[in-house]
């Protein structure tokens, strides 16, 4: 039934793990299994998480165009999909990422090492019915 919950696969709950303790690239090559094969929604998702991912990992590695290009482009992504999907906090995640990329654009590509890491999003599940 359309109703259920969709539980997070394996896979994706490891993504999530990897997403939160920085370790972008990582959780990059995990979504991309994921992604590949994928149609609809799942894929959005998929690949929105996959950008930001990798939006952060060029941050971290002073890409601030990169950064830049990919946190858009991740966004436009999430903005297609649910907002709690596969049991994750999709609205609140994206928002999170809006505000990272605010934050960048704020400090500039010289100041971008500046950025606090409270800006990091964090990818969060819900428990909230459908």
């Amino acid at each position: 039934m359309q109703n259920l919950p969709q539980t997070p696969p394996e896979e994706l709950s490891l993504a999530i793990i990897q997403f939160n303790k920085h370790e972008w690239f990582r959780c990059h090559e995990t979504l991309e299994e994921l992604w590949f094969g994928e149609s609809g929604m799942r894929r959005d998702f998929y690949q929105g998480v996959l950008q930001i991912s990798v939006a952060l990992y060029h941050w971290r590695s002073g890409n601030f165009e990169g950064a830049m290009k990919l946190l858009t482009t991740g966004v436009e992504f999430l903005d297609k999909v649910d907002p709690v999907f596969m049991q994750v906090d999709v609205a609140g995640f994206t928002a999170d990422s809006k505000r990272l990329r605010g934050e960048l654009e704020t400090l500039g590509k010289k100041r971008m090492a500046e950025m606090d890491e409270k800006f990091i999003p964090k990818m969060r599940l819900t428990h909230e019915a459908d």
